[in-house]
């Protein structure tokens, strides 16, 4: 992906949101032993990087010479609301298949920005599928969660972080299905620098740990974490092909670490963080021993999380 495209890109995202902070926050580096650079995501209209892919995304769509009656996708929250907000800015409608017992807030929010929320599957991946099958039958243009379009949005995030901080010795990235890490992979290498990229992901949803170490997509059988936007069982082979060439290495975070990290953020910048959103300052802290003195970014994917579940988290300390 060039400079150009991504550029490009960034300029259909800045022109509906402008760019999130990034910044050096004293007490996170107290932990850490490092200097710590967060880039906020959760600071989007969403509150979620993800909005940055919808709207590269929907607007293409809607320069192209096709027109679809309307788009489906699947999501556990952050693309949908995504997809939404975008699909609505382009007189697009949006139907977006959630799993059952997903998130209720951010089910709310979807709905808030103009879409149809059906409830299928017991997982992301079963209602990929059924989000699939709705396509079919309804005629609707099925948006995947990873694609090119939406991997040069949500590269603005690291356009503007690796632009405005100082020289990083490594960024961590959370992995879903892998538009962030691509994305960050993509600018630093069309700006040529030396920064390594580390992925973050679940224990409990290891797949593209287990694909990285095995050089081809190794899938699970369940993924259930807290972190909801790493839940994911079956990883994008694109994205892991872009991951093995690019990536220096993937590292997985338990529950319990995620949590610790989301309160860290909690007590240290009183940022509300989700659990994706929280994973790789928890992957920073579990690899603290390889950074002291040097300069670290961390990727604060979103903060999107439901009430319960943050007071839960908050309580465990």
């Amino acid at each position: 992906m060039s400079l150009t495209e991504i550029e490009t890109a960034a300029d259909l995202v800045h022109a509906a949101m402008p760019p999130t902070a990034q910044y050096a926050w004293p007490l996170l580096g107290r932990r850490a032993g490092c200097e710590v650079w967060v880039k906020h995501e959760n600071h989007t209209p969403t509150g979620a990087f993800k909005v940055r892919g919808g709207l590269v995304y929907m607007d293409r769509m809607k320069r192209g010479s096709s027109q679809p009656k309307g788009v489906v996708s699947a999501t556990r929250g952050n693309h949908g609301q995504s997809i939404a907000l975008a699909a609505a800015r382009n007189g697009i409608s949006a139907t977006i298949v959630v799993p059952h017992g997903n998130s209720v807030e951010k089910n709310a929010a979807m709905r808030a920005f103009g879409a149809e929320l059906i409830e299928a599957g017991h997982d992301f991946d079963a209602a990929k599928e059924a989000a699939q099958q709705l396509a079919r039958e309804r005629g609707l243009a099925m948006v995947p969660s990873f694609h090119r379009d939406l991997v040069a949005g949500v590269a603005s995030y690291a356009l503007e972080l690796f632009r405005t901080a100082p020289p990083l010795d490594t960024v961590y990235v959370p992995i879903g299905l892998g538009s962030g890490i691509c994305g960050t992979i993509a600018v630093r290498d069309a700006l040529g620098l030396k920064t390594k990229i580390v992925g973050v992901v679940s224990t409990e949803a290891p797949a593209y740990a287990l694909s990285f170490a095995a050089g081809k997509v190794v899938a699970t059988n369940s993924a259930d974490t807290m972190a909801d936007g790493m839940a994911v069982r079956g990883p994008d082979a694109e994205a892991l092909d872009v991951i093995l060439k690019g990536a220096e290495r993937i590292v997985q975070v338990s529950d319990a670490e995620i949590g610790g990290a989301m309160r860290a953020y909690y007590e240290d910048t009183h940022q509300l963080t989700e659990g994706a959103g929280a994973a790789a300052f928890a992957a920073l802290l579990q690899e603290r021993d390889r950074f002291a003195g040097r300069r670290v970014g961390v990727v604060l994917s979103g903060g999107n999380i439901d009430r319960p579940v943050y007071l839960r988290v908050l309580g465990d300390a």
